[in-house]
């Protein structure tokens, strides 16, 4: 994939960047594998706004991706490279030899015609699937499941990788894309190289009309609100407020815990990047 930029004939071209779609095969998606996408953002019955700053924007279908990969030991041929207006990644239809056509995540270097194979026996080869015990240690991988054949969770967005560092008894070590050494079991199913289109965030937007085509609406800074707007909001002049940056309903915004309690266990997580703080 490659990135372009426009001639500057005015201020909003001249550092405005897109892509060249070099890799795109095929511009229409297979329509047995595409629904009706609804729009979820705005106000619900009550007229209370449920999902803020997203509206508008192009209409799109929903392209049906085989996270799971659980057609075992049937090969697949690439017949195209698909762009995919609901993830940043490129997509890849593949025509399995019983017939079924299916998309996948494309992985980096994937081209038309390659075979690709969901088995425990594939070889080490970019695009096939693999449980996590039978991938050598130092792989690049994606579309990793966090759970037996629930479909792959992890690194699934575009240039996002995983790699094998480590294997444990029924565990093996993880080193995810936020650096952090994740354990997980080694039925685990995953994919073998790192998502496509890689350049994703090289792209500038250049104004802010192209963000309304992608259904991104405008987000007023709190400070520049009042006080019964927000916690940040109110002051005489320009100040942030003198606290913690803060949600309008008082939740941490910069370092604050994400991670769910119940959802999430630490049991599983032997090395974060979190840096800890020297004594002086």
């Amino acid at each position: 994939m490659g990135i372009k930029t426009y001639k500057p004939i005015n201020p909003t071209m001249r550092y405005k960047t897109g892509y060249t779609f070099d890799e795109i095969t095929k511009k229409k998606p297979e329509k047995s594998l595409t629904r009706h996408k609804h729009q979820k953002a705005g106000k619900n019955h009550h007229g209370r706004i449920t999902v803020r700053h997203r509206g508008g924007g192009s209409k799109r279908h929903y392209r049906i991706i085989d996270f799971k990969r659980d057609k075992i030991d049937i090969p697949a041929r690439v017949t195209s490279i698909e762009y995919d207006p609901n993830r940043s990644a490129r997509i890849a239809l593949l025509f399995y030899q019983d017939g079924e056509k299916r998309y996948i995540l494309a992985p980096k270097d994937l081209k038309v015609n390659d075979r690709v194979i969901t088995s425990p026996k594939a070889e080490i080869k970019v695009g096939n699937a693999l449980p996590l015990d039978r991938i050598p240690l130092g792989t690049i991988i994606h579309n990793i499941e966090l759970k037996e054949r629930q479909g792959g969770k992890i690194a699934r967005s575009a240039g996002s990788y995983a790699q094998i560092v480590a294997k444990e008894k029924n565990y093996v070590h993880i080193k995810m894309p936020s650096g952090d050494i994740h354990l997980i079991r080694k039925e685990c199913f995953a994919t073998i190289g790192q998502v496509g289109n890689s350049e994703h965030n090289m792209i500038q937007y250049g104004k802010a009309g192209r963000k309304r085509w992608l259904g991104i609406r405008p987000t007023v800074r709190g400070v520049a609100m009042n006080p019964v707007d927000h916690p940040m909001g109110g002051g005489e002049a320009k100040t942030s407020g003198g606290g913690h940056p803060v949600s309008p309903w008082g939740v941490l915004a910069k370092g604050g815990q994400t991670r769910k309690k119940k959802k999430y266990s630490a049991k599983y997580v032997i090395k974060t990047k979190k840096k800890k703080k020297k004594n002086k």
